[in-house]
């Protein structure tokens, strides 16, 4: 029996859902564990950027920041790019200038450098992640994708687990060849998305009528039921223009859990191997690898939670009890010392990546076709100045208080907002006489 696109042959739904993840996952995977260790490396450099090159923290928190303010700029009209051009050029497109600009991190002479190629690095990487959450849409129906965007999203807790052992590692690499470590950091680091871009080019299909590992049957009759579900769900909530999601009050509720969400997040990610160095003379091995343990658990948690929220009321539950979770854990963090404090940061990590594949599930309920393409980077988009003020207030508390731990408060509070907020979400598939994919 033939299995080429010019068959009819059709799999079961389980067999083909199980084989496209296979197929098109893990190079996404690797892909946002480039991209997330080339966005975040330069926690493991605070210390030594501001030793030999004058950086203050205040300095840093503006500059880790400002990677989100252009990267948010150009999220929209990133997607709205890659819906017209195809997901494997575009993510190819962004690969190769990120991974070179990364590399050009090494250049950095002050804060003024600092600050502009942390502004590029963002326009460079732009569309990446809504991009890719789209086109995630573009292959998986409605039950399936809060695992599928958890899977992706596992590539942020493997970045951190990888990225700041070998972050360390090249920090002691200091006086090779003429260069400071964290110069060899940004280096070694950078380059290999150019080499991965070329690999998207030749693998990732754009859809699944693309796919030589389905049939034509199978693509099509995919895609046939993925658009049933996006017009399904757009006419439920009355969504069928960009402006409409302005509109859309269960979009810009998401909008704002994941404000609170994205300021805990990159909190942590550029913060926590400075809080750590705190706990005793360490070396920067020893910091990275003890920064690599709540992404562990964040691992874990993008592994076992989000496939729970099969539909509307299970997502809402979902998304409270991890919301809830990020607040105890920087709770904990700060009032605990060295063993206390590690324990509070890896609950909170292991709730970070459990909801953020399920936020992005509920633009896709309610939106289609490039309106879905516009709304998913617009939630992206807003949500990372959450993102740029995190580091910043972390930076300012730490430089007016002298201490690494004054800046947990604030991110306390917000996410605790956020934490109520997830009490009022619903999907557009909630109601089944409006919705023909609430059967999903």
């Amino acid at each position: 029996m033939q299995t080429t696109n010019a068959t009819r042959w059709m799999r079961s739904p389980e067999i083909l859902n199980k084989l496209i993840f296979r197929r098109i996952m893990p190079l996404l995977i690797a892909a946002y564990v480039m991209a997330f260790i080339d966005r975040t490396n330069i926690g493991m450099a605070k210390d030594r950027l501001e030793i030999d090159l004058g950086i203050s923290a205040t300095a840093y928190g503006v500059g880790a920041g400002l990677f989100f303010l252009t990267y948010a700029l150009s999220e929209i009209p990133s997607n709205l790019i890659m819906h017209k051009v195809g997901a494997r050029f575009w993510i190819m497109r962004i690969m190769i200038t990120w991974g070179i600009l990364s590399a050009c991190m090494a250049l950095v002479q002050g804060e003024w450098s600092f600050y502009i190629l942390r502004m590029l690095l963002g326009i460079a990487e732009a569309g990446l992640f809504p991009g890719v959450i789209y086109f995630i849409t573009q292959w998986f129906v409605v039950k399936d994708r809060a695992r599928a965007n958890g899977l992706f999203l596992l590539g942020v807790a493997l970045a951190n687990v990888i990225g700041a052992p070998l972050s360390g590692l090249l920090l002691t690499m200091d006086g090779v060849g003429g260069l400071h470590g964290w110069q060899w950091m940004f280096i070694i680091e950078g380059l290999p998305a150019c080499f991965l871009a070329i690999a998207v080019w030749k693998i990732l299909p754009n859809k699944p009528t693309e796919a030589k590992f389905l049939t034509q049957a199978e693509a099509e009759d995919l895609e046939a039921r993925i658009a049933a579900e996006e017009i399904a769900g757009a006419q439920a909530a009355g969504n069928s223009k960009l402006l409409h999601v302005l509109k859309d009050k269960q979009i810009l509720l998401v909008v704002a859990i994941y404000f609170s969400h994205q300021i805990a997040v990159y909190a942590l990610s550029f913060f926590l191997p400075s809080i750590i160095g705190t706990y005793g003379e360490l070396s920067t091995i020893q910091i990275g690898l003890l920064t690599s343990i709540p992404w562990v658990f964040s691992a874990a948690g993008a592994l076992l939670i989000p496939k729970l929220a099969t539909n509307g009321s299970r997502s809402r539950i979902v998304a409270s009890a991890t919301m809830t979770g990020i607040v105890a854990g920087f709770t904990l963090g700060a009032l605990g010392g060295p063993v206390l404090g590690l324990i509070g940061f890896s609950l909170a990590a292991f709730n970070f990546f459990a909801l953020q594949p399920i936020l992005f599930t509920y633009p896709a309920t309610r939106l289609s076709g490039a309106t879905l393409a516009g709304g998913i980077a617009f939630v992206n988009t807003v949500g990372l100045f959450g993102g740029f003020l995190g580091p910043y207030i972390m930076g300012l508390m730490e430089e007016a208080t002298g201490s690494k731990m004054s800046g947990l408060w604030f991110i306390v509070a917000i996410c605790a907002v956020g934490a109520l907020l997830t009490l009022k979400l619903k999907q557009g598939t909630e109601d089944p006489a409006k919705a023909a994919v609430s059967g999903h």
